[in-house]
């Protein structure tokens, strides 16, 4: 009786298919990062309608009511910009998994056709890394816009800060503000 099917073979194709497998899990791993920062950009957004929403009536006279309209302005445009980027990275991640998932069926159908659809599972492959590279690259511009928003609050805060205690805040790192009045050399103790 002719053996239908070799073990080793079996054990083959098997390992090639579970290759793709690493970046499936990376991949997973990215879209879960990426939704929590999602949910946490609805979460700033629901905090700053708050805000908003605590506001007084316009008063032109009224500089910190106006200084905290312009931050939350600024805050929702960054949240906008940010959300629809990592949309673009989610939908990214989940193309890159599908294309890594039918990489690696294709693989076995590859090996059953004695190697006639062996482009299938390369070409495949090679666009689910490239969707990985652009969603990365989605998720590098995000990581820069989070940093510039938050910029923007801390800056925000330093000014209020000052208005309110007539102090600047101090820069970190020991950066000096802009317009900051040099402080007085020490002077020597004569003995």
């Amino acid at each position: 009786m002719p053996v239908l099917f070799d073990p080793q073979a079996a054990g083959d194709i098997l390992s090639a298919m579970i290759t793709p497998a690493v970046l499936i899990s990376a991949s997973g791993t990215l879209v879960l990062s990426t939704t929590n920062r999602l949910g946490r950009i609805v979460d700033r957004v629901r905090a700053l309608n708050a805000d908003a929403e605590a506001l007084p009536p316009w008063d032109p006279a009224d500089e910190e009511a106006l200084a905290k309209r312009g931050l939350i302005a600024d805050q929702i445009g960054h949240q906008a910009r940010r959300i629809a980027g990592l949309q673009w990275a989610v939908i990214t991640l989940y193309t890159a998994i599908g294309l890594l998932v039918g990489c690696s069926l294709t693989i076995g159908l590859s090996i059953a056709s004695k190697g006639w659809l062996a482009w299938v599972p390369v070409g495949l492959g090679l666009l689910g890394a490239a969707a990985l590279l652009v969603a990365a690259v989605f998720l590098v511009r995000d990581a820069r816009l989070a940093v510039r928003s938050t910029l923007a609050e801390m800056d925000y805060i330093r000014r209020m800060v000052a208005r309110r205690t007539g102090a600047p805040l101090p820069h970190p790192g020991g950066e000096k503000p802009a317009g900051a009045q040099p402080e007085p050399e020490p002077q020597a103790s004569t003995p």
